[in-house]
């Protein structure tokens, strides 16, 4: 089916969806489900917060608020699940505000829960899923929360009531796909725009491709656009014999979370490889954006002339890229000495360090895995001003399972493991190899899920479907769990976990937010929220 949908456009989904599915409304959610007190009181100041990518701006996903201490690690046990009704996956990035967590689903029903018993505040149905973190804006005495969905459109919705406020599309072209958090400052939100077009180069009847990557500025209050900036300056055009595809320059989509510097007035993008040729020099790059125009300031390039796409996979066409794209946001951190570094992680299975000071140099690379389409660092890593911690996917299909590439389910002996550099200059300080899978199905050590770090401690999950606790001085296990299981959900609805990708653990207010189920590369599906909380 995979194979079939991929080549398709969105109302063509749509109508095979429609013939094929069940004529039904949603279930609701079951009374028991709710809160008995269904307000939302998130103040001025609302404690604790994770919002958004990360508990800051600069997306180095490390807390020292957390609540959890390293001694208490090895005591989380589950405290309670949530089930996503209907869904094979659930992988919409927690925030928490005060005692609600809002959370977004596969389904995309967004739902405003209790922090510490996952009753149901409020819930909105969105018209797509919804990856990315939802985002509080200040707005008066209330708040916008502003999220996205994998079908373009970008909301604002009341965080006290679930309201809808406002609702747009940023970008206008039909397969574009919205999965990085949008960040915020001043009261405008900026939002990233990637493509799931790639894809559609398997159809030879699709003229691929036009969609370009941008960020779009809005007003976190309506939605009003404030400025819009491409990562390919050029309209797209008919492309000459010889070229990939038939329209192009397309691609350099960006799919993670923009990085905030307010010292310099700057917004840090990292953006994916092209779909069709010519290449272009902004993509498979790290870029800073000014905050109030959108001005591209500078623009540092890793992999120059990767081309690739869907047909690429399958043997139709010779793509000279190698599908190096960023999918991880930059971390902007603060070395030892004071000055600021970034920090980019890139599918190639290569860590970089730039200078945003001198145009994006390259001040230090590292590799820590091998790289390619489904390799590398994928959702994102941490540092804790020390070390930088990267997990890596390099998943790898088992082609002969399937007897082709998309949709064939992973390898159970490749893929994984946690490397811990220094910030200073990249060296290597320890390396955690991947957990072998055994018989379990559809099991891979892969481990593509965006990290977390609290002071001494860094949470990885895998693809195997266990969320797993490292010391940051040595890479010591001290924490294991497996969520690959059934559970009795605090909302009735059944639960199942499996894979663990995209956003990962949130740990905020004395509690760790995770969810369970990726049922994308032929992974474990699963629909389940679990909260844990360390045993007195």
């Amino acid at each position: 089916m995979i194979n079939i949908a991929y080549v398709l456009n969105r109302e063509e989904r749509e109508a095979v969806a429609s013939y094929l599915g069940v004529d039904k409304p949603d279930l609701p959610v079951p009374a028991k489900a709710y809160c008995s007190d269904r307000a939302v009181n998130i103040g001025a100041s609302p404690s604790p917060v994770w919002n958004g990518w990360g508990p800051d701006p600069s997306n180095a996903r490390y807390t020292t608020s957390s609540g959890i201490t390293l001694n208490q690690v090895g005591r989380l046990k589950l405290k309670w699940a949530y089930a996503f009704e209907g869904d094979v996956s659930a992988f919409g990035a927690p925030t928490v505000l005060g005692h609600t967590l809002f959370v977004g689903s596969a389904g995309g029903a967004v739902q405003a829960l209790n922090a510490d018993s996952g009753c149901v505040r409020w819930v909105y149905q969105a018209s797509g899923p919804v990856r990315s973190a939802l985002v509080a804006v200040p707005n008066g005495k209330t708040h916008v929360l502003v999220f996205t969905d994998l079908t373009g459109w970008a909301y604002g919705v009341e965080a006290e009531t679930g309201r809808q406020l406002w609702k747009k599309k940023p970008e206008a072209h039909e397969s574009t796909r919205l999965t990085g958090t949008v960040a915020v400052h001043d009261g405008v939100v900026f939002i990233p725009a990637a493509s799931w077009e790639e894809t559609r180069s398997n159809n030879p009847e699709y003229p691929c491709c036009t969609f370009r990557g941008s960020v779009t500025a809005l007003r976190a209050k309506d939605g009003t656009e404030v400025w819009k900036t491409y990562t390919i300056r050029e309209q797209p055009k008919q492309i000459e014999k010889g070229g990939v595809g038939t329209w192009g320059p397309s691609g350099a989509g960006v799919w993670g979370s923009p990085t905030l510097d307010t010292k310099r007035g700057w917004l840090y993008i990292t953006t994916g490889d092209n779909f069709s040729t010519p290449a272009t020099d902004m993509s498979d790059s790290v870029l800073a954006l000014d905050v109030k125009t959108g001005r591209i300031v500078w623009f540092s390039q890793m992999t120059p002339g990767d081309v690739f796409g869907g047909a690429c996979q399958s043997g139709n066409s010779k793509c000279p890229g190698p599908d190096y794209d960023f999918g991880s946001s930059a971390i902007l951190q603060k070395l030892p000495n004071g000055r600021d570094i970034l920090l980019a992680g890139q599918k190639s299975g290569i860590v970089y360090a730039l200078d945003p000071d001198r145009k994006g140099e390259i001040l230090w690379q590292t590799r820590v895995g091998k790289g390619g389409t489904n390799g590398g660092v994928q959702w994102g890593m941490a540092t804790d001003g020390q070390k930088v911690y990267a997990a890596v996917s390099d998943l790898v299909r088992n082609v002969t399972a399937a007897g082709g590439r998309v949709g064939s389910p992973p390898d159970p002996t490749q893929g994984g493991g946690l490397t811990a550099l220094r910030i200073t200059d990249g060296g290597k300080v320890w390396y955690d190899a991947p957990q072998p899978c055994g018989s379990r199905p559809l099991c891979s050590p892969a481990q593509p899920a965006a990290v977390t770090a609290i002071p001494g401690v860094v949470f990885s999950g895998s693809d195997d479907g266990h969320l797993r606790a490292f010391a940051t001085e040595d890479g010591k296990l001290l924490w294991d769990f497996d969520t690959v299981r059934q559970y009795q959900t605090v909302n009735g609805v059944p639960g199942k976990g499996g894979s663990l990708d995209g956003a990962g653990p949130v740990i905020v207010g004395g509690m760790l937010f995770v969810n369970s189920g990726y049922a994308r590369n032929g992974a474990m599906g699963g629909n389940v929220l679990l909260a844990f909380a360390p045993e007195n």
